[in-house]
């Protein structure tokens, strides 16, 4: 039987968290000469996380270290976990497990897909691979593999039953070449617990991997996404997200009911040499304490804060400066996996 068939489900990310997992960044190729510019920006969503739940850090063999950085940036360890599994990168939406709950006894399974860098694009990702595995057997939580590549940055749920997308990664012949958009939808299904799949295209320049929706499409609650747009029609972006945009306004929810579009204008464009990176408002991370939306020392920076805070009225939206992050091409959301909780009800 399929997790669906147990009555399983991925619970949207405002679920309540019982903690976040995250991977520290120790990636040479990834993060270059930004070792430690990253280290204030970092230590910051940790802080602001850590206020209302656990947060567990991968570390590999520098548990030590890791725990002095944090102690020199004033982190509360009393919330913190370091775990000595070792990682190749700090992907932990992509490379991190992927939790349901049980809809009928609030039981929880890992999700143990197959990761691959992004079609094989930086290897070794061996370690990386295992984090699931090794997760799953630390919280003695039952692991099913379905042997599929999938990432967490490149689908993103309302927790009712839809799961959001976009061709140009899920459709990718460099994740599963055997596999056709059918069959695709049908493993979603099946291991996911959705029963509605909604396709974008394509995601924003500069993103490595291949169109991952955390950049371009959010749910922000169970029939609304936010939906960023780029008003520049000289700038790359403008045609990819005005296309994007389309779609979504033609969308039906699962009650036939149109889905509801709030637009939000892409940030400047951040170039770190000549390269253009992925900077998105989109890449935010929903925890237990608040919203953590990133933020590029821009004059749109705010409007993109008001138009989440006036989203979600039940927890505070704070950005953090992520300028020195996106160089590693991703953002708080790709950095971060929830683990939701159970019994929340009670």
């Amino acid at each position: 039987m399929f997790p669906k068939d147990q009555k399983y489900y991925f619970p949207a990310e405002w679920h309540p968290h019982e903690s976040t997992w995250l991977s520290w960044p120790v990636n040479t190729d990834t993060w270059d000469q930004k070792f430690p510019a990253i280290y204030p920006a970092y230590t910051s969503f940790i802080k602001e996380i850590s206020k209302k739940e656990v947060v567990n850090i991968n570390c590999g063999n520098e548990v030590e270290k890791v725990k002095t950085i944090l102690i020199e940036y004033n982190i509360d360890l009393s919330n913190i976990v370091l775990h000595n599994f070792k990682t190749n990168d700090s992907w932990c939406r992509d490379h991190g497990p992927a939790f349901l709950i049980n809809k009928e006894n609030d039981k929880k399974i890992v999700i143990d897909w197959e990761y691959n860098a992004w079609g094989g694009k930086y290897p070794p990702f061996d370690s990386d691979n295992d984090i699931p595995k090794k997760i799953a057997e630390f919280l003695n939580l039952k692991s099913i593999k379905p042997n599929i590549v999938m990432e967490g940055g490149s689908v993103e749920f309302n927790g009712e039953g839809i799961v959001m997308t976009s061709r140009s990664c899920l459709l990718n012949k460099n994740r599963n070449p055997h596999l056709n958009q059918g069959d695709i939808e049908k493993l979603l299904h099946k291991f996911y617990g959705t029963e509605q799949v909604l396709w974008i295209e394509d995601g924003i320049v500069g993103d490595d991997t291949d169109g991952h929706i955390d950049d371009t499409v959010r749910w922000v609650n169970n029939d609304t996404v936010i939906s960023m747009v780029e008003s520049d029609k000289s700038d790359a972006n403008h045609v990819i997200l005005k296309e994007n945009l389309a779609l979504l306004n033609k969308m039906r929810l699962i009650n036939g009911k149109p889905l509801n579009v709030i637009e939000i204008e892409m940030p400047k464009a951040v170039f770190e040499r000549g390269e253009r990176l992925p900077a998105s408002y989109a890449n935010f991370y929903i925890c237990n304490a608040g919203v953590i939306v990133p933020t590029y020392r821009c004059d749109k920076d705010e409007k993109a804060l008001q138009i989440l805070s006036s989203v979600f009225k039940d927890r505070p939206v704070i950005g953090i400066d992520s300028t020195e992050i996106i160089w590693g091409l991703g953002s708080f959301h790709c950095l971060s996996q929830q683990e939701p909780k159970a019994n929340f009800k009670n």
